[in-house]
Parts: structure tokens; C-alpha cells; sequence
């Protein structure tokens, strides 16, 4: 089975290598794979970066693209254009693999013919240490962080990954489409929602997701991404984001989005008493404020 491995990448030059290395050590054969790496205008030295790795690593199937239109969608979009595999692998560009990534999938998908995606676990890897105010409740939003278990198994409609650690069969894209470019991050952006968007068709679809274990995905975090800054912006994006892709569907969804909020506040609120009377003050206050922000995104505010 031919696989093909598309990056989305934006300003993160310095991390490609480690990503690429990862993808060098595959025990999986190099005329069976390819590397489709979309640079979707990035202002840093990503394309000198790129160009040196391939001289460096000449045997590694790398396909460099530039995508002109901006955001993670259309980037995607691209790459799934540009690849010839009849898997699709999308892995992020500050993320890495183990060497018997592409093998697991491979086979994966052989003894599943039923299956149209797959996703493992991540793990986050942090560049300095794990904060004291993340929490289950917080944790896979900021780090992707993402565990099913030890065993495979079709994951619910409403337990979908996130594109960045997913696989999909090509022709799923021919039957549901595209990613939709009004959603998704765009340059600095921290909008998105085009993940949710494209795995609720596949799932309306009656498409079947399964977890595979065996295909870990590490996901470096640097420490810019845990500021307070950074978890307001994201978070409101987050909101913003659910906004424009339930309006898209109809004023129904949107009110009903609206009440899924009100039901995950009581939650929130239950939960934020029960760390306080734990001990655990910061994981209570981040995760009212993680509603706030969101809140305030889905209302326009």
C-alpha cells in the first residue's frame, strides 16, 4: 500500500529537521511512501531549510510544495491534491514518529478493509515542563494530548482526533470533499473547527474511525504556547470558530452549540469546586476561563 505523508507547515522552519528525521528512520520502504511538505507562505527560512534537507537526505521521497492560498485548509487541500498514495497521513510540523510509524498504519489498514481513518495517541512533549494549571479538561486543547488505550478500536462519532495525527483513505476525500477553507487557521490565526467540520461529514457519513495504538505521534510543545496569552487567544478562537462553522449550518445549530455551552458552564462550575476543595486552584481557575474565552468567541463578543 502506497502512503503518503502530507506537513502543513507555517513559520516553523526550525522544527522540520526533527520532523524529517523522524520519517528517515521508517522500517518501511522508501518506494512505498512519499513525504508531500506544503509550505503555506511562510515568512521564516522554512524553504532553505526544506532545499538543504533534501540535498542532505537525497534517498528520503520528499515532495516540496508552496501553497500561495493562506490557511491550514488550503494547505491540506493541496496536499491531498499533490499525493498519489491511496493513505493519507497527516502529521504536523512540530511532531515526530516512531520508526515503525508507516508500518503500523500500512498494515493497519490491510487487515481493516472497513476502516476509513485511523488515529493514535499523543504525546505531549513539553520543551521545559508541564504546567500546574493544565488539566484533563485542558490538556488536549493546548498539547493535542490523546490516549484511547492499548487496544484497537472504532472510536464514537462525537471522540473524533484532530487532523494532525489522523489517516484517511484518498478516496474519502472525492466522496465528502475538501476541507473548507472559510475555517481553519490562516497565518497567525488560532481559528480552526475545520477538523470537527470534515470528520462530522465523514461520520455522518457512516464512515468508521478507529483507534490504533500503535501509531504514536509526539507532539513538542514549546513554552509559547503555554502563556496566559496564548491560552486566552486560543481559546477565544476556539469560540469564534464554532461560530462561523454552526452559523454555516443554520441558525438551529448555532442555539444548539449555544446550550451545549450552557450545559458544559454547569460542568465547569462543578468541576472548578471540586479543585478548589482538592487543592488544586489553578487547574479550577484555567478551566473557567477556558469557558469564558470560548463563550465569548461563540457570542461575537
Amino acid at each position: 500500500m502506497f502512503l503518503s505523508v502530507v506537513i502543513c507547515t507555517y513559520n516553523r522552519g526550525k522544527y522540520l529537521p526533527m520532523v524529517l528525521d523522524s520519517l528517515k528512520l521508517q522500517q518501511y520502504p522508501t518506494d512505498s511512501f512519499e513525504i508531500v511538505l506544503v509550505n503555506n507562505n511562510s515568512t521564516d527560512d522554512t524553504e532553505p531549510i526544506v532545499r538543504a534537507y533534501q540535498q542532505e537526505a537525497p534517498s528520503l521521497p520528499l515532495n516540496y510544495l508552496v501553497e500561495y492560498n493562506q490557511g491550514i485548509s488550503h494547505s491540506r487541500n493541496r496536499g491531498v491534491k499533490e499525493s498519489k498514495g491511496d493513505i493519507i497521513v497527516f502529521i504536523d510540523d512540530d511532531e515526530t514518529v516512531e520508526p515503525d510509524f508507516l508500518r503500523s498504519v500500512n498494515d493497519f489498514f490491510t487487515q481493516y478493509p472497513d476502516a476509513g481513518i485511523s488515529s493514535g495517541p499523543v504525546i505531549p512533549v513539553y520543551e521545559t515542563r508541564q504546567p500546574e494549571w493544565l488539566s484533563l479538561f485542558t490538556m488536549r486543547l493546548i498539547t493535542g494530548a490523546y490516549d484511547k488505550g492499548d487496544h484497537i478500536k472504532p472510536l464514537p462519532p462525537k471522540d473524533y482526533p484532530g487532523t494532525g495525527h489522523a489517516c484517511f483513505r484518498k478516496d474519502l476525500f472525492d466522496k465528502y470533499g475538501a476541507f473548507d477553507t472559510a475555517l481553519g487557521r490562516k497565518g497567525n490565526s488560532l481559528m480552526g473547527a475545520e477538523d470537527k467540520d470534515f470528520f462530522l461529514r465523514l461520520m455522518n457519513g457512516g464512515e468508521k474511525c478507529y483507534y490504533l495504538p500503535a501509531a504514536k505521534i509526539y507532539h513538542h510543545i514549546p513554552d509559547s504556547k503555554l502563556t496566559n496569552e496564548h491560552f486566552k487567544k486560543l481559546t477565544y478562537a476556539l469560540g469564534r470558530s464554532e461560530r462561523i462553522r454552526t452559523l454555516n449550518l443554520g441558525k438551529p445549530a448555532f442555539y444548539k452549540r449555544l446550550s451545549m455551552e450552557i450545559v458544559k458552564w454547569g460542568a465547569s462550575l462543578l468541576l472548578y469546586g471540586w479543585f478548589l476543595l482538592t487543592g488544586r486552584v489553578s487547574k479550577g481557575y484555567k478551566l473557567l476561563e477556558f469557558r469564558w474565552q470560548v463563550g465569548k468567541g461563540l457570542l461575537g463578543r
